[in-house]
């Protein structure tokens, strides 16, 4: 669902989130149309929107586990942890965790990948949110869903700060709800 769809519709805050996101073409390979992120986290007033929707959303729903996905997760995450009362949990690429670990491999849009998460981080019957910038074909929010279910969390929601119109990859998501701040955008004249 999009903020937009939500009780945002016209929400200034959405739109300059928006146009704080930098379209990068044919990055990291011919066709994609990388949506930039770190533009907007230059730009402290459209970061501070980003961050405060997200925690008006989850403020309310008990939330005890905040799961970032690397590394843009971990940009978003830990501020709306801290907001809500929740913990923090950095799901990382392979290891970049010292200690246990449990592992989800996963497929890209343009490639494959996996997510590891230290053992003991996240309890049974918590309840979880994961947060990453953006969705395209699911498979890296459906590896985080995948693995914390493995050790008996409860994930309540995805939120990204973008998403394709059509979302594709919420079919991959087992049925949890997915939460979109802005569209990507594209830019003219780029090819």
């Amino acid at each position: 669902m999009f903020a937009a769809e939500n009780g945002l519709r016209g929400d200034p805050r959405l739109q300059a989130i928006s146009e704080a996101i930098r379209v990068v073409p044919h990055f990291p390979k011919p066709g994609i149309m990388f949506q930039d992120i770190t533009t907007l986290l230059l730009d402290h007033k459209a970061f501070k929107h980003t961050v405060d929707i997200f925690v008006d959303r989850y403020r309310n729903m008990d939330i005890s586990v905040v799961a970032g996905v690397e590394a843009r997760g971990f940009m978003f995450g830990p501020s709306i942890a801290l907001a809500i009362g929740a913990k923090f949990v950095p799901l990382r690429k392979p290891r970049k965790l010292p200690g246990e670990v449990i592992s989800e491999a996963y497929e890209l849009e343009y490639g494959t990948d996996c997510l590891e998460m230290h053992v003991g981080a996240v309890q049974p019957g918590e309840r979880a949110l994961v947060i990453d910038d953006l969705i395209a074909t699911g498979g890296t929010l459906s590896a985080a869903i995948t693995l914390l279910e493995r050790v008996g969390a409860e994930v309540v929601e995805c939120g990204c700060v973008v998403g394709l119109p059509e979302v594709k990859g919420q079919c991959r998501l087992n049925g949890k709800p997915l939460y979109i701040l802005v569209e990507p955008r594209e830019i003219n004249n780029c090819c």
